[in-house]
């Protein structure tokens, strides 16, 4: 089969969970549609309890939908359950593996339930690639818990899936390990794999997300290519070193959003669409600052994320 437009299609998802208990109904995905393009690094995110991880599970096949149509590699779930599902490949939150196997004895065993001829199979060449060459024998309760975090990886790869679910994949784990998996995610994207990425590290969705989806609530309050995501907040921040540190705020700048900070410089955010920079630094030299060195700062992915998700946003 060649390779789809979208990767993922995803048309008015619902799911309810009943009343259970004391536990009343939940509406944990509201109507989301999301056309998700092969070939991208796309970014999932929002705040806990938004729905990120039913959405993942109803693509894993571990959750059933309560209404909308979801096509995996242009398969549709419910037409096509065993052959979508074998399209993506899922790294889950949690660490699920049997003590007791060795990591190539596990993807050996993962590969055989999807099917794949041993003459196919790559597990020794995927646990090289992960840095899990050296302990494919040894126990998996022998295992750091980084290396049991690259095992998950290599789990979800052993069927070659053009399609990729990372769910939080850094959660927990050490720079080093952060950056050996981003590598290798980034070579994985080189070679064709679509990427699908939830994460609290915003920086990391900023830096590798060509496209960033925002859930909250169980609905998709934004879903744009990153740089236009970053351009949405309309603000910078212009960073004054002062010659002299600033121990107060001079009355001439009265009516500006400025601030000192802790190191004695000042910093003045405006609107871009309103206020020049030129006309700031006018107020600011009659004022009577001298100024050393100035800069500006704009907003990250984190500023965008609290002002789409914020209950009064």
């Amino acid at each position: 089969m060649s390779s789809p437009h979208c990767a993922i299609e995803v048309r008015d998802l619902r799911k309810t969970y009943a009343a259970s208990g004391k536990m009343p109904e939940k509406q944990a995905l509201n109507g989301i549609s999301l056309a998700i393009p092969t070939g991208s690094i796309f970014g999932l995110l929002g705040p806990n309890g938004a729905g990120k991880s039913t959405f993942i599970n109803i693509l894993a096949g571990l959750v059933r939908k309560t209404s909308g149509s979801v096509r995996i590699w242009d398969l549709d779930i419910d037409q096509h359950p065993r052959q979508s599902r074998a399209a993506i490949g899922v790294v889950n939150q949690e660490v699920v593996a049997d003590p007791f196997f060795t990591p190539f004895e596990m993807l050996e065993l993962m590969a055989g339930f999807y099917g794949v001829p041993k003459a196919e199979r790559r597990s020794v060449e995927i646990l090289a690639a992960l840095g899990l060459e050296d302990k494919k024998d040894a126990y998996v309760r022998q295992l750091s818990g980084g290396m049991k975090r690259r095992l998950m990886v290599a789990k979800a790869l052993v069927h070659a899936p053009p399609v990729l679910i990372l769910d939080e994949p850094t959660a927990g784990v050490d720079v080093e390990l952060r950056r050996l998996l981003w590598d290798y995610v980034r070579e994985l994207h080189d070679r064709g794999t679509t990427i699908i990425l939830t994460t609290h590290y915003l920086e990391e969705a900023e830096e590798l997300c060509d496209t960033i989806a925002i859930v909250n609530h169980g609905e998709i309050v934004a879903c744009e290519p990153t740089a236009r995501l970053l351009s949405r907040l309309d603000y910078k921040t212009l960073v004054i070193q002062p010659k002299e540190p600033l121990s107060a705020l001079p009355a001439d700048l009265a009516g500006l959003d400025a601030v000192i900070r802790p190191d004695g410089s000042l910093a003045i955010t405006f609107k871009t669409a309103e206020t020049g920079i030129g006309r700031l630094l006018e107020r600011v030299r009659t004022s009577g600052i001298a100024i050393g060195d100035l800069s500006t700062e704009s907003p990250d992915l984190e500023d965008v994320f609290v002002s789409l998700t914020s209950e009064t946003a």
